[in-house]
């Protein structure tokens, strides 16, 4: 009956997207859904932005093993990126009315720029989708007697599919969609969850010391590493297409910045939901043991619930990733296509082609961390991981161009190049903080030599983004 219905569910899921491809007429309808997004489907799409496996499997994983100091990343780093986003990056980046982030590098310091950003912006994605694809083969291996292998391929397929047909107008119709069933089944869970465990306080007492310490000790090493977990979604999916891309399909400039307010309250509320109700299942049922803690949730409800109530759970949590997925495979598909093919094939092809470009990148990047999805499958990771290196070579330069007057091309580069490539190197180091955070110190340093030894040489570097 589970399974069957998680296949109705599929099959509807794809319709919308089949449905959907009436509305695509060219690549701003399939990359920006032709920004038309009223607010409640805007602030869906920005929702169900990262609300997926990390929130659902991995945050709630960390939280049983590290308490509310092993999720700041997510769900409060996440809540902060679309505040943020909202308050300091949105307005003039709206105004540009451009398709990808991509062109927005492109506006503020040139086509080198862009090419570099781009060519930095698509890998983090490959990990990002593999978590993705990871999260829904566990579903369906939990429902299913499938391999993870088997899971991952046919999560992928699935994804594709719909995607493909409507890009960004399918995305943003069943988010809304999706959303409500988040919420629902979550909220639905969590409150039986309570009822059984004869109220909240049980649950919360439950917990083991220290597992609701939200600030760090109060030494030097601590604070850097609980302010390197805060920036890691917090800034460093900042200069992200997903995050773009969701935001500039709203109708309006106004949509788009109460959709980024709405959707950072909603993510840290529901966010917390995961959280307790792994809590209580492993106050309720302790002898639920899993070698992999990211099963704890679909264990519980397919071992201590009613059908009813599995079959909303494991819609809410298909939901969840499905839309996180078609978003991380529809970015890197339009960077790819308009920041690296458009600038060299433009002239010789048209728009309608670009189109069809766009729907055969998707395949491509699913194809890619398909393979990623078969090699690591620690979700939470993944996406962390995928954040950071957008954070150390892409966010100050796009922070230093919007702001920063004297911001020139040749500091971009260089806070790009040198940040990745400092990443890399205390990576390999055993160091007792984040090695982000040596990295963008790297990146910022090196925006503000490369932009006084090699200045602009003339002052319009896109004056009206600064303004």
């Amino acid at each position: 009956m589970l399974l069957t219905a998680i296949i109705i569910y599929l099959l509807i899921t794809v319709a919308i997207g089949a449905w959907s491809s009436k509305l695509v007429k060219n690549s701003n309808d399939f990359v920006l859904a032709g920004r038309q997004l009223p607010l409640f489907l805007s602030a869906s799409a920005l929702f169900a932005t990262w609300f997926g496996s990390e929130t659902i499997f991995g945050a709630s994983s960390e939280y049983l093993e590290h308490g509310l100091q092993g999720v700041i990343e997510d769900p409060f780093g996440g809540a902060m990126c679309l505040i943020l986003f909202g308050v300091f990056y949105l307005r003039p980046m709206y105004k540009m009315n451009v398709l990808t982030i991509g062109d927005v590098y492109k506006n503020l310091f040139g086509k080198r720029v862009e090419f570099f950003a781009s060519i930095f912006m698509i890998p983090p994605y490959f990990g990002y989708v593999a978590a993705q694809l990871v999260a829904l083969s566990l579903i369906f291996t939990t429902v299913a007697d499938i391999s993870i292998s088997t899971g991952i391929v046919i999560s992928a397929c699935i994804v594709v599919f719909y995607t493909f047909l409507g890009g960004m107008w399918a995305i943003s119709i069943t988010d809304f969609i999706q959303t409500t069933l988040i919420v629902v089944g979550l909220i639905w869970v969590a409150v039986l969850v309570a009822e059984k465990a004869g109220g909240v306080m049980p649950i919360l007492e439950s917990a083991p010391e220290g597992s609701f310490q939200f600030f760090p000790e109060s030494n030097p090493i601590s604070w850097l590493n609980y302010i390197g977990a805060w920036i890691i979604l917090g800034l460093g999916s900042i200069p992200s297409q997903d995050i773009y891309q969701r935001v500039m399909s709203a109708k309006s400039e106004r949509v788009a910045i109460r959709s980024t307010y709405l959707a950072g309250a909603f993510y840290v509320t529901i966010g917390l939901l995961p959280l307790f109700i792994a809590l209580g299942a492993k106050y309720l049922y302790p002898e639920i043991y899993l070698e992999n803690n990211q099963l704890l949730l679909p264990e519980m409800v397919l071992r201590h619930s009613g059908m009813h109530v599995q079959i909303l759970f494991f819609g809410a949590l298909i939901s969840a990733i499905m839309s996180t997925t078609s978003s991380g495979l529809l970015a890197p598909s339009a960077i790819i296509s308009e920041n690296l093919i458009r600038p060299y094939f433009g002239k010789r092809l048209k728009d309608k082609h670009f189109l069809w470009i766009l729907r055969f990148n998707i395949i491509s990047v699913a194809v890619i961390a398909t393979v990623m999805a078969q090699w690591k499958t620690n979700i939470y990771e993944l996406v962390a991981g995928a954040s950071i290196l957008m954070l150390v070579s892409l966010f100050v330069p796009l922070t230093a161009g919007l702001y920063w007057k004297k911001a020139s091309e040749m500091g971009a580069l260089m806070s790009l190049v040198f940040g990745m490539i400092a990443f890399l190197g205390f990576s390999s180091m055993d160091l007792p903080f984040y090695p982000h955070l040596p990295a963008l110190l790297v990146s910022a340093l090196s925006m503000i030599m490369g932009s006084y030894l090699f200045p602009l040489k003339n002052n319009n570097h896109d004056t009206l983004s600064k303004n």
